[in-house]
């Protein structure tokens, strides 16, 4: 569909400021990761587990959202859920128990659940085929601002608050972006699925029940799992303690991580569309980048620590390669499950973060401390290295073929 740039502005801009305060706040705790450990008295499994609560309140969220986008559209349940993602932020703010943390950090989690796979689905509704690689690109630049704005702004932030100031700011932008979305992207006539919640549900049993879907969704799950958790959190301490960086160049090199996430999204993006016209499939190129993303984490954990920042560099931008089974999937699927295709890989993706970012934690406390705030380089190193097997297992899974998986199925 040929839309006017004031309409795709429209649409766009609003889906992507949500998509912008979905990863700042996936990602912030990286930062603020110090001023809990000291306020808050945490511990590595603690503070893994905290802030991993967010991944598992995403993920819970996502299979009735697949529903949802189907049967009423992305405009209508992000701005909803966006209300939820404001409150969270408030009550982590206020926190002062880890209950009330955890609550505040699992709001905002389900709040932002639809951050991304609303925009997909409006992208499908308004966009031609041919371009959801390259505008679902954009959408995850968008991320990436998020991500550089979780990184030095939220430094230059706490040097006149602290971060319960921090997120008390994030909450009120929430219920900007949530006003943005709801009365800025103009509605949008869609074919929704009321036959019912048994016919829909079969929709869902189709997808996971699939071969195609299994072949690569466990490699999708731990790519994209490793990525969120390492980012989101424990890059911060392996620069401070593996590499032996002061907090200026650990919050640099945070920074150029996410100029280097932001730039793979949209040349991985690109060079997927065009590699598609030449006769190679979107899946294969997802399946290369996630490949070399496992290269540059071998790289990290086994090589010598002055190699850190062409390293992280590299890390963040064959990270993003695991976006593209996203529209590789949702060209498989009929058109109306394409909500619910999305959501599946997005349920595994987040699962596995949680698992992923929670257990790092567990790892890193079997090692003592060396001194106090600071962690393990052995454990950091050894619960990455956990991380990377589960993606070279992955690999071999989807190297071996669709004919177990038919198998499996049967």
């Amino acid at each position: 569909m040929k839309l006017s740039p004031a309409l795709f502005l429209r649409i766009f801009l609003p889906f992507a400021g949500g998509y912008f305060l979905s990863y700042l706040y996936r990602v912030v705790n990286a930062v603020l990761a110090p001023d809990l450990l000291r306020d808050m008295n945490l511990g590595p499994s603690t503070l893994g587990l905290l802030t991993a609560t967010y991944f598992i309140a995403f993920a819970s969220a996502q299979l009735p959202l697949g529903v949802l986008l189907d049967r009423y559209g992305p405009r209508k349940v992000e701005a909803v859920l966006l209300l939820f993602a404001a409150v969270g932020a408030f009550c982590f703010a206020r926190g002062q128990t880890m209950v009330l943390l955890i609550l505040g950090r699992g709001l905002i989690g389900f709040g932002v659940s639809a951050c991304l796979m609303a925009a997909f689905k409006a992208y499908t509704l308004w966009f031609s085929r041919e371009t959801w690689p390259l505008v679902n690109g954009f959408q995850m630049a968008a991320g990436g601002l998020g991500a550089l704005a979780a990184t030095s702004p939220v430094q230059w932030m706490l040097s006149w608050t602290d971060w319960r100031g921090v997120f008390i700011a994030l909450g009120l932008v929430t219920l900007l972006a949530a006003a943005l979305v709801f009365f800025a992207v103009p509605p949008k006539e869609i074919e929704p699925d009321r036959s019912g919640l048994n016919h829909q549900l079969q929709g869902i049993r189709d997808i996971f029940t699939s071969s195609v879907f299994w072949r690569i969704a466990p490699l999708t799950a731990c790519s994209q799992a490793s990525f969120f958790a390492i980012q989101g959190l424990w890059a911060g301490p392996w620069l401070k303690d593996v590499t032996g960086l002061r907090p200026e160049a650990v919050f640099s090199t945070l920074f150029w991580l996410a100029v280097a996430m932001m730039v793979g999204f949209i040349l991985l993006g690109a060079l997927s569309e065009r590699l598609h016209r030449l006769g190679l499939s979107v899946q294969f190129s997802a399946v290369t980048g996630m490949g070399l993303f496992i290269l540059v984490q071998l790289l990290l954990v086994t090589g010598p620590a002055r190699w850190h920042r062409p390293l992280w560099l590299l890390f963040g931008f064959w990270g993003t390669s695991g976006i593209l089974t996203y529209a590789a999937l949702s060209q498989t699927f009929p058109a109306h499950l394409s909500g619910r295709v999305s959501t599946a890989v997005n349920l595994l993706v987040f699962v596995v973060a949680f698992i992923g970012q929670w257990i790092i934690g567990v790892v890193i406390g079997c090692w003592p401390p060396p001194e106090p705030g600071k962690f393990s380089a052995l454990g950091l190193r050894a619960g990455c290295g956990f991380m990377l097997l589960c993606q070279v297992f992955c690999l071999c899974w989807y190297l071996a073929g669709s004919r177990v998986m038919r198998t499996w199925l049967r």
